[in-house]
């Protein structure tokens, strides 16, 4: 079955680095646009950033620009999350997701546009 599976998290210090990544099975990972998302406590789930197939376009919402680098390895079925300057409001459990909609023209920001999701790892950025 699809499966992806999120790892790289953890608890850092404002200012450090963590780089996310999120492993896809039982798809063919070249065809799906990907994004990651997080959901810190008490709040809804957000978007975080996407990216198309090709890796070509990416997307990043405005509070990670400059800070966060998307990527993808699709050799390696793998997505990657590179997180630099990390705050405190970073934290948040952040999941990785694909939108499996082949017709879609442009890579999504909308949550309800993904439809496989992993399990999420937790990142805690302490001040």
């Amino acid at each position: 079955q699809v499966q992806l599976v999120e790892s790289g998290g953890g608890l850092v210090q404002a200012g450090d680095s963590l780089r996310l990544s999120c492993a896809a099975s039982g798809l063919i990972f070249s065809r799906y646009n990907m994004g990651w998302f997080r959901q810190a406590p008490g709040k809804e789930r957000e978007f975080v950033a996407a990216i198309n197939r090709s890796g070509v376009t990416i997307y990043y919402a405005s509070f990670v620009k400059g800070r966060f680098t998307l990527s993808r390895d699709n050799a390696k079925n793998t997505v990657y999350l590179q997180m630099n300057s990390l705050k405190p409001e970073d934290t948040a459990v952040y999941y990785c997701a694909a939108d499996i909609a082949l017709s879609r023209p442009d890579v999504s920001r909308k949550l309800k546009d993904y439809d496989v999701w992993g399990q999420g790892t937790q990142v805690t950025v302490s001040s």
